[in-house]
């Protein structure tokens, strides 16, 4: 007993590890149970903390179109009046980064061409870079002097991706229409079958026998091609365009 009382507690509790080692015990028992996982609140009794209630999204109020149509009574009468107000217009579309361009040209033109925007550079002058150079060369081999044209835009400023369904419902229809009514031109040039929404195109019919606008009892014939970028970039989409052309002027 002499030897036992100097050992320290730690050394006393390994020795006594070590003798239930060698007696083959190297587990506890109790005869208790033990969590050793403890339980969520809810499971527990315990009340868990409240729990704020999710908001619902706020209802998205539905897109009001500009507002076109509802004073007709400002749309001008005059191809004089039109360029005017197809710059200063605030119904005619929500802004934009490229600024408006004009529409340009002559009253009761031999031909008025129509292109859905104005080219991306356009500042001052509709048509006024790669785009126009190139239809210039167009009017040349056709036999057109520029004079004896129109040209004029669908929408009054260069916007990318734009949503032509929606734009013919906004009013951008009757408002195409009513633009080429003050023309008055002898035949319509279209360039880009995305414009066809705003001619009353019937979606049923393939765009190459497109042939004629009917507005107040008035029929203008007209040619829709390729845009002038596609006809452009595209030796096969020239040709086919030209040979629709000569088939459509000698009619």
């Amino acid at each position: 007993m002499g030897e036992h009382a100097n050992l320290t507690p730690a050394q006393a509790l390994a020795g006594a590890m070590n003798w239930w080692r060698e007696a083959g015990v190297d587990l506890h028992f109790v005869d208790e149970t033990h969590q050793w996982i403890v339980d969520s609140p809810e499971e527990a009794g315990i009340p868990a903390p409240r729990r704020a209630m999710a908001m619902p999204p706020p209802e998205m109020e539905p897109e009001v179109l500009p507002p076109l149509l509802a004073i007709r009574d400002n749309w001008p009468q005059t191809l004089e009046e039109f360029s005017p107000w197809w710059l200063q217009e605030p119904a005619l579309d929500r802004g934009g980064t490229s600024p408006r361009v004009a529409p340009r040209g002559v009253t009761h033109p031999e031909l008025m061409i129509l292109v859905p925007e104005p080219e991306a550079d356009d500042r001052q002058e509709l048509l006024s870079g790669p785009l126009g150079a190139f239809l210039d060369a167009m009017l040349a081999a056709m036999g057109i002097a520029p004079e004896r044209t129109y040209r004029a835009s669908a929408l009054p400023r260069n916007t990318p991706l734009a949503d032509w369904n929606a734009a013919a419902h906004s009013g951008m229809r009757d408002l195409t229409l009513h633009h080429i009514d003050l023309v008055q031109p002898e035949r319509v040039l279209v360039f880009g079958r995305n414009i066809l929404p705003l001619l009353s195109h019937n979606p049923a019919q393939n765009p190459a026998d497109y042939c004629e606008i009917n507005h107040r009892d008035r029929k203008i014939p007209v040619i829709v091609g390729w845009d002038l970028a596609a006809l452009l970039g595209r030796a096969k989409a020239r040709s086919m365009f030209w040979q629709r052309w000569l088939d459509w002027t000698d009619t």
